[in-house]
């Protein structure tokens, strides 16, 4: 960290973490116990990864210094706070680098929500793996343990869609020592108090929600064998193969310990998720004393762009049985739904209520699903969720508990709190799940209280065989839930609209599904500005689909649109009305053998690119009486 950000006023004594030396001195450290270097600027609020896993470690009475950002190209920027006591903890941040470098189509981004001004390039690419590599080149033997998103879903050996190539287990490229995979809270604990009990870090193999790395299996017991490193890149089946043991054996409970073999008799080894926490401990981590804003170093920068997007917001649970096909949230977060109490959101909704740019609106309460307010079913609280099935898909289980009145109740005290003018819920809802509520209570209370003119759903497509891919249910359920929200909101007097989430390019989806999805469009009135075009990030379902050729769950093949180009086309479709996208919209129907909807009749996206075109269509004629010939009448006007 440069010490010439350093504020006049002492930023520790207002509560942060230290991050420099003369922090560490004011605090009477002269050693921390761990170094944390991440990829974000430091904001010290629960929505952000590092300070959550930062805060529950001084919790436990272990000392924390925070090196944010360093810089890449500089060995020195990670021993600004000297060597850790046990060991450097290193996470790229709340976003894969990767993914917060790129677009879907591989082009830079401008801004990074994450660095102070949203400026772009002060973290690099593959953050985790370069930061370890300039820690190693000073410090040979201290401890490293990655986390965060982007080391937990590349933890065993992934297609990288940004090198088109699979890579091996992010443990070996890093040369760090172990990965505190998912949420971390419980395997942090463990691995500190390890540590701090003098076990050598290379003897921690046995540690739930950790991956590490053995040269023996002797050491190991009670373990399922992956397909090897070698086998993976001579064979996608293989990988395919490999992928769905490790989807199948996500669940703390009856998860088995994976592991993977790579030459020289080295092996990775990925240890059974940790288990879910309990209200209790949900509350206890949520109400830690976070500062709920970024390091006062970077008030001259205008702050952090992305903590604007969930200050006033509230985290109410984690995890998701959805079971969308492109989420990763199966394998960072698991599929058991965790909630916090009332009275822990409630107590936060206080504090942020005092905050002096707190306007009366509570931006959300949700999670990954915002409607989700405990375990799918009541076994999952002490079996686990099912290995083999989903919760919702292809039909909601005959088991599932589709039941939102604590969430109801939530709600309505939020929206007593004095000073609350609005409750917001933005973070999405599963339509089919609000369905399977047969009482109707909680769409009738958000239409009435929690929309804000328009609420946005995720359908995704409509095409039947492109939503079995993504994991998401048949249009017609989208379908009755539209009708539904339509006829609540007419009861109430409302006018308030649906905004479809809608992805191009998904494995499945032929340039027939791409054209079928436009014509909804068409049909909707309806141009979206933005269009989720499908990103291959690491440990997908869907990225395995891309990659493979194949679903891992069945073995079939599937198609996939993966040239640049046709991905250009499926996304234009999309927005045919944008004079931009033509080119691309006439050459993709044409491509669909769909020039049926190139003309002038109300079912059709494009008009003919050509007067020549035009004549040919049977319009009615006029003469031209300037130029002396017949033409079509391409402008008739009104009489």
């Amino acid at each position: 960290m440069d010490k010439r950000q350093k504020t006049p006023e002492s930023a520790v004594l207002r509560g942060f973490l230290p991050v420099c030396r003369e922090d560490l001195n004011e605090l009477h450290i002269q050693q921390p116990d761990f170094i944390y270097v991440i990829g974000d600027a430091y904001v010290d609020h629960p929505s952000f990864g590092p300070a959550i896993i930062s805060r529950v470690l001084t919790a436990h009475g272990y000392t924390v210094g925070i090196v944010s950002q360093p810089d890449y190209r500089d060995r020195d920027s990670v021993t600004v706070l000297g060597e850790p006591r046990l060991g450097f903890l290193v996470s790229a941040g709340n976003m894969d680098s990767m993914v917060n470098h790129y677009t879907a189509a591989k082009k830079h981004r401008r801004a990074d929500q994450y660095t102070p001004g949203g400026v772009m390039g002060k973290r690099p690419d593959r953050a985790t793996i370069v930061y370890c590599n300039l820690i190693r080149q000073t410090y040979k033997k201290t401890p490293i343990i990655i986390g965060g998103i982007e080391a937990s879903l590349r933890r065993l050996a992934h297609y990288d869609y940004w090198s088109d190539a699979l890579r091996r287990s992010i443990l070996l490229e890093s040369g760090a020592d172990l990965i505190s995979y998912g949420m971390g809270e419980r395997s942090i604990v463990a691995i500190a108090e390890a540590l701090d009990a003098g076990i050598p870090v290379q003897e921690l193999t046995y540690l739930p929600g950790t991956v590490c790395k053995v040269k023996s299996l002797s050491v190991l017991s009670d373990y399922l064998l992956l397909p090897s490193y070698e086998e993976l890149l001579n064979d996608r089946k293989a990988y395919a193969r490999s992928f769905y043991l490790q989807y199948c054996n996500t669940d703390p409970f009856s998860g088995k310990r994976l592991v993977e073999a790579y030459s020289k008799g080295c092996y990775v080894v990925q240890n059974p998720a940790s288990k879910p926490l309990s209200q209790e401990e949900m509350d206890e981590i949520y109400g830690l004393p976070y500062q709920r804003t970024w390091h006062p170093m970077y008030d001259s920068a205008g702050g952090v762009p992305a903590l604007s997007e969930v200050k006033f917001s509230l985290v109410s649970c984690r995890g998701c049985f959805g079971g969308c096909s492109f989420c990763a949230l199966t394998f960072h977060q698991g599929r058991i739904v965790q909630t916090r109490s009332h009275a822990s959101l409630l107590e936060e909704a206080r504090q942020m209520i005092k905050e002096p740019d707190f306007k009366g609106y509570i931006h959300d309460v949700g999670g990954p699903t915002a409607n989700f307010r405990g375990p799918a079913c009541e076994k999952q609280r002490t079996k686990g969720a099912c290995p083999d099935r989903q919760c919702l898909f292809p039909k909601p289980c005959k088991n599932l508990k589709a039941d939102h009145k604590d969430y109801l109740a939530l709600l309505r005290k939020l929206r007593e709190l004095p000073g609350v003018k609005k409750v917001f819920i933005r973070s999405g809802i599963r339509f089919d799940y609000v369905l399977a509520d047969k009482s109707g209570r909680f769409l009738e209370e958000l239409c009435r209280y929690h929309v804000s003119g328009q609420l946005k759903v995720a359908p995704e497509h409509v095409s039947d065989p492109v939503l079995a891919c993504l994991g998401k249910p048949e249009h017609a359920v989208y379908e009755e839930f539209v009708r539904q929200y339509k006829k609540m909101n007419e009861k109430l007097h409302l006018k308030q609209y649906l905004v479809p989430y809608l992805m191009s390019s998904h494995p499945g989806s032929t340039m027939k599904e791409a054209v079928k999805l436009a014509e909804y469009c068409r049909d909707l009135g309806y141009m979206p500005e933005q269009v989720q075009d499908f990103y291959p990030t690491p440990s997908t379902l869907s990225t395995c689909m891309y990659y493979t050729g194949l679903d891992p769950r069945t073995k079939k093949p599937v198609y996939v649109p993966k040239s640049l180009h046709e991905k250009e086309m499926q996304r234009a479709l999309i927005q045919y009305r944008n004079p931009k996208n033509q080119e691309l919209v006439r050459e993709a129907l044409r491509l669909a053998k769909r020039e049926d909807l190139i003309g002038y009749g109300p079912k059709c996206l494009l008009r003919p690119e050509s007067r020549e075109q035009a004549l040919s269509s049977g319009k009615p004629k006029r003469t031209d009486h300037k130029k002396k010939k017949t033409i079509r009448n391409l402008h008739p006007k009104k009489r």
